[in-house]
């Protein structure tokens, strides 16, 4: 390419920069930084968060655990987790609910399911599914920190998808209170139907789903709205450390199977 045309492109490029800057810094932190980080030190960002945790919070304490990776993630490397605002959503939903038991889809590091294990009702059950064994044992570490029983939080490692049709007969689960979706958005349309197909959510469940907004789930969102058996609401968030990225937790009001 001449010079020329290289210096013609330059407005075009400047301009896309200065308007996607949000995303392409987090395109650097979640991507570039994290792989880089990744091969030099042979862990995986939530290992190496969890050894954070262990020098810096106070076992038994899931509120300064959480604190702890909330300081982390936000002076030492980009963790792309739930963070305080939307946790703050999601932990008041929870205790306006108090559902008797809690299925999450996504443990991720634990830091979700942190939030709701502190505010559940006494006696209430939460079940979290993890698809990947690595990092499933990071956050089952993580839980047991803070203080956490088998008999509260129950993980499950396999995907969500193979999970639901036996989370009935070998898990004990007959109903969910809450759901919480945050996994991958794009499995989110099937994941509500198979609870739908295997009537796992009675009436009155509430449905909770992350990052409805960005990266998006538009499939989701449509059926929710659009099918009859869900009122639905949507919480407006920014992305965590990224303000002007917008993003949302979608709350669904399952009404019956109509």
């Amino acid at each position: 390419m001449s010079p020329a045309i290289a210096l013609a492109f330059l407005p075009l490029v400047v301009t896309l920069l200065v308007r996607y800057r949000h995303y392409f810094r987090l395109l650097v932190r979640t991507v570039l930084l994290r792989s880089l980080r990744d091969c030099l030190s042979g862990l995986r960002i939530e290992e190496r968060a969890f050894s954070y945790v262990l020098t810096h919070a106070l076992p038994g304490d899931p509120g300064h655990i959480l604190t702890t990776l909330d300081h982390w993630s936000s002076h030492c490397e980009y963790l792309s987790h739930m963070g305080p605002v939307k946790g703050q959503i999601l932990m008041r939903l929870v205790e306006e609910k108090a559902p008797a038991c809690v299925l999450e889809l996504g443990t991720y590091c634990g830091y979700s399911t942190l939030l709701i294990a502190r505010v559940l009702p006494p006696g209430s059950r939460l079940l979290t599914v993890e698809r990947d064994p690595r990092t499933a044992a990071v956050a089952e570490k993580l839980i047991r920190l803070a203080g956490f029983d088998e008999r509260t939080v129950e993980l499950i490692v396999g995907s969500s998808e193979e999970v639901i049709p036996r989370l009935r007969a070998q898990h004990q689960l007959s109903r969910a209170d809450l759901v919480l979706l945050a996994h991958r958005p794009r499995y989110y349309l099937r994941d509500l139907q198979l609870l739908e197909a295997h009537a796992l959510l009675p009436a009155g469940a509430t449905v909770l789903a992350d990052h409805v907004l960005f990266p998006g789930a538009p499939r989701f969102l449509q059926y929710a709205k659009s099918c009859g058996r869900y009122r639905c609401r949507l919480h407006h968030t920014g992305l965590l450390d990224f303000p002007a990225i917008k993003d949302g937790i979608a709350q669904l009001t399952y009404a019956g199977p109509g």
